[in-house]
């Protein structure tokens, strides 16, 4: 758990910070370091696993916490563990309905991972860009934390299979990909995990919903209607609209 009197600020990465999938504006990384430099803790919270984000922050933050797998990953000091896995009955359900609707996925274990889908699917640009981990069979890993489709006959039918079983479910409708989660496990259930519960976040798709409506001060970058009712405030999806807002947060004084 962590304990700390600094002001918290979470930051979703892909479509919040991160806009070509590889990298951060050097606009938005000066922001943040002027953040982290006034005393101000910062988690970065991702669908991505642990593994993929560390390319993307190119060594930045290291005393930052990682929140990855949508809350099923977490590193803190630099130790990264599982902290949500499939139960193997689960998995199994889930598996067969992925075999029922043809589907090509991403399976994710602590650090290495399974891929079925095509080769030319643009999500192998995002996966282990820091050439960390390892490719293997679904039997080699140790658990599933995290279990993305992205192809299949019936997207739709199969995102409701996975709710019908119980799983957290987001069906990104923008990139016909359907994102699984064991259980309830989302990134504000993680970070509650870890003893944070003041906070202020930036992040802009469905999955950020929970992490948005609990925080302090939410930030919604780009224009997600899912996300209307919970924003407090919503900025351009752009480097320089993005790093004046965090840039904003250096004014607030941490807390005593």
């Amino acid at each position: 758990m962590i304990v700390s009197t600094a002001r918290t600020t979470v930051f979703d990465i892909d479509g919040t910070l991160c806009f070509d999938g590889r990298t951060i504006d050097r606009r938005i990384l000066t922001a943040l370091e002027t953040c982290e430099r006034a005393g101000h803790q910062l988690v970065f919270a991702s669908a991505r696993p642990v593994r993929d984000l560390l390319p993307v922050l190119g060594g930045a933050f290291p005393s930052a916490t990682l929140i990855g797998g949508n809350g099923s990953i977490v590193s803190v000091n630099g130790r990264v563990r599982a902290r949500a896995a499939f139960e193997a009955g689960g998995l199994g359900k889930l598996l067969a309905e992925a075999d029922r609707f043809r589907a090509g996925y991403l399976a994710d274990g602590p650090w290495d991972y399974t891929y079925t889908g095509p080769a030319e699917h643009p999500i192998l640009s995002r996966v282990d860009q820091g050439r960390l981990a390892r490719q293997v069979a679904l039997a080699d890993l140790p658990a599933v934390v995290k279990f993305l489709v992205v192809d299949a006959t019936d997207m739709t039918a199969l995102a409701e299979a996975g709710r019908m079983l119980g799983m957290t479910v987001n069906h990104h409708l923008d990139e016909a990909i359907i994102d699984f989660a064991p259980g309830v496990t989302n990134k504000w259930e993680a970070l509650t995990s870890l003893g944070i519960d003041q906070y202020d976040a930036f992040g802009n798709d469905i999955n950020d919903v929970d992490l948005l409506r609990h925080a302090r001060h939410a930030v919604r970058v780009g224009a997600h209607s899912g996300l209307d009712d919970v924003a407090h405030v919503s900025v351009a999806a752009a480097p320089e609209a993005v790093a004046d807002e965090i840039s904003k947060l250096a004014l607030v004084a941490p807390a005593v």
